[in-house]
């Protein structure tokens, strides 16, 4: 299987901040970027004769282990595909494998349907916005910040690449890590459409 392997340095992840993932690993912190455009994106060693950059990923790429839960599937909206790409793009700018943008493009097919949620007032889910409904109280950001679809993106795969592993497992699981739902399989039945726009939004 030509899956592609990460080996992340995050030594100097965010100077003098303290970001745990939740669940086994922690909850996240208020000690997050105060700016996470400005700070430099971890280091990563890429094995893969594709230039993920510019290619558009193979299943095999995108699925280093097998999709068992049962799909959902539909016709995504420009609006849609047009988050999916600033997702898939902020991934690329890091250097992540195809494997990140999936697991994030799912993530946000979840929390927000591929939608950049502002402030509602009473429908928000207390303080949560963005494409990944990260919370300003959790230390994710501003809310301005949030509602960047890059640095919410950028935010999402720096707690991401903490996560042991997260490269080889279950997608659903790499998923929970970082936003420790109260439904951590439902991300599973995302990971095929997060894969068929990715692969959309690269031009395939």
């Amino acid at each position: 299987m030509n899956t592609i392997r990460t080996r992340t340095r995050l030594a100097s992840l965010v100077a003098g901040s303290a970001f745990a993932v939740a669940g086994v690993f922690g909850t996240p912190l208020a000690a997050m970027a105060a700016d996470t455009h400005n700070s430099t994106p971890a280091a990563t060693s890429v094995v893969s004769v594709a230039d993920h950059k510019t290619a558009v990923p193979s299943d095999a790429d995108l699925h280093p282990v097998a999709v068992t839960a049962d799909q959902q599937t539909f016709a995504p909206s420009g609006e849609q595909l047009k988050n999916a790409k600033a997702i898939v793009d902020a991934g690329k700018a890091m250097n992540l494998p195809p494997r990140a943008w999936e697991i994030a493009v799912a993530t946000s097919l979840q929390e927000t349907g591929l939608k950049n949620i502002g402030d509602l007032g009473d429908a928000n889910d207390h303080d949560s916005l963005g494409l990944f409904q990260q919370r300003p109280s959790s230390g994710w950001g501003t809310p301005d910040q949030l509602t960047d679809p890059t640095y919410a993106s950028t935010a999402f795969y720096k707690a991401l690449v903490q996560v042991p592993g997260w490269d080889h497992m279950a997608l659903t699981d790499a998923a929970q890590a970082v936003q420790v739902s109260a439904y951590p399989d439902h991300y599973a039945k995302h990971e095929t459409e997060a894969a068929t726009i990715i692969k959309t939004v690269l031009g395939s």
